[in-house]
């Protein structure tokens, strides 16, 4: 898919729009499990304090002592990273097993007897944990003493927790990610699936199958339909306008035209040959424009369908050579014609005749004796080759250039080739000159590109 397209263009941002909140979702959730494990770990300090505390008390010399020790085994396993310490205010200290010959560096704190202090401080190994104190008034005999309890975990255990929670939650997040990426391909294909149906639709108009776009579309998509059909039927309007215009000047021309002819004649009976022979020259210029134009207003007026016409070729064809036959230019021309019984060549009936009909004229008014007409049908393609003259190589690449037109070759008006162009076109099909091994012209018209041509060339040759 290219960049301009309009599918890539919705699902890259959907994509980025999943990244962006996944990424902030995931972001979020690390941050709200580390405070999490950050509360239980305070959580579990706090009971571990409180069963510290409940173990404290003064001997009858006066010493600390711990009568009950906190449950955790932890506490008696060396550099475990869970710890307590107890001292007082004459420098007496008592410590878990844990801690093994380390102390715990407290800062400077004087916490109330009811309130727990929590402080980050180097512990064993210079580790970072986790410190929860409290401090309690204490009577040994006569005299009162302040003793400070506290227990600390090691931080590397929530860290390490936090890091494979993040490990997992990538892992899930990715899997999320593609899934949602996978929905929003489907989101955007059935939501970009209105506009496939309207493109299937123009093609249909297009190829003459459909008038109109179909209505049953969804709301969002309906205003462009309407849009389309009311374009389509003013359209329609204008070309049956134009139609009926360009029909109703030609027939106007069919009426001095015969007369003109009429005249002619008149003069020929008188013996004014050349005269005559001018005025009919004129008049049958001026019947192939109007032939033209009628071929080019009934191509405009969409009422055919290119894909559905489809007309066996035999029949026509020698209906065409009997017609061209009897024609002056006709009769002293031998036709030779290789086309399959059977073959059916994708145009209308009307059209095919006008098509075939001008480029077995031409051939017939510039051979010499012989015309040859070849079908065959792989690649699809119809050859008319004659033995005249031809058209020279530097006129026929000016000829075929890109914006050329081919009635501006030749002696006469050479429309008959316009015709057979603007017809060719109008089905999708191509014509070709070139230089016939007979010594004339070469004329082939084929479905498709230029290779097709050529291969339609090399199929006749053999």
């Amino acid at each position: 898919m290219r960049w301009a397209s309009l599918r890539l263009r919705l699902v890259a941002g959907g994509m980025i729009a999943i990244l962006v909140a996944l990424g902030v979702a995931g972001a979020g959730l690390v941050l709200l499990f580390q405070r999490h494990v950050s509360r239980t770990m305070a959580a579990d300090l706090d009971v571990h304090l409180r069963q510290l505390l409940a173990g404290i008390d003064i001997g009858s010399d006066g010493r600390l002592v711990i009568t009950r020790q906190p449950a955790d085994p932890r506490f008696e396993e060396p550099l475990s990273g869970l710890y307590w310490q107890v001292t007082d205010d004459r420098d007496q200290m008592l410590r878990s097993r844990s801690l093994w010959d380390t102390t715990l560096r407290l800062p400077p704190d004087e916490p109330g007897p009811s309130e727990v202090h929590q402080h980050e401080v180097n512990g064993p190994g210079d580790a970072r944990v986790l410190v929860a104190e409290r401090s309690v008034l204490m009577t040994a005999g006569d005299r009162r003493m302040r003793v400070r309890a506290t227990v600390a975990s090691d931080l590397s255990r929530a860290a390490v927790a936090v890091k494979a929670f993040a490990k997992d939650l990538s892992v899930a997040l990715g899997l999320l990610a593609l899934v949602l990426a996978i929905a929003t391909s489907i989101q955007v294909g059935l939501g970009l699936r209105p506009l496939a149906l309207l493109r299937r639709g123009i093609s249909d108009i297009r190829a003459g199958r459909l008038r109109h776009l179909p209505t049953a579309v969804p709301s969002e998509v309906e205003p462009l339909v309407e849009e389309v059909n009311a374009l389509l039927d003013a359209q329609g309007r204008e070309i049956m306008r134009s139609r009926g215009r360009a029909a109703d000047l030609a027939h106007g021309f069919k009426t001095p035209l015969a007369a003109l002819i009429a005249d002619a004649a008149r003069l020929r009976e008188r013996g004014d040959s050349k005269m005559a022979q001018d005025i009919e020259a004129v008049a049958d210029s001026m019947s192939r424009y109007v032939d033209r134009e009628l071929a080019l207003a009934r191509l405009r007026s969409g009422a055919r369908n290119t894909e559905a016409a489809v007309t066996e070729l035999y029949p026509l064809l020698s209906s065409l050579l009997t017609t061209l036959a009897r024609t002056p230019y006709g009769e002293g021309v031998r036709f030779e014609r290789s086309v399959p019984e059977g073959l059916r060549i994708p145009l209308d009936r009307t059209d095919l005749a006008e098509v075939l009909g001008n480029l077995l004229e031409n051939a017939a008014r510039h051979a010499k004796a012989r015309v040859s007409i070849t079908a065959i049908a792989e690649p699809l393609s119809v050859v008319v080759e004659d033995d005249g003259e031809g058209i020279p190589k530097e006129q026929i690449v000016r000829v075929l250039e890109r914006g050329g037109r081919l009635d501006e070759q030749g002696s006469g008006t050479g429309l008959g080739l316009a015709i057979v162009q603007d017809v060719l076109e109008a089905y999708g099909w191509r014509v070709q000159i070139t230089r016939s091994e007979l010594g004339g012209a070469r004329v082939t018209i084929a479905r498709g590109t230029d290779r097709d041509i050529r291969a339609g060339h090399k199929s006749a040759a053999a």
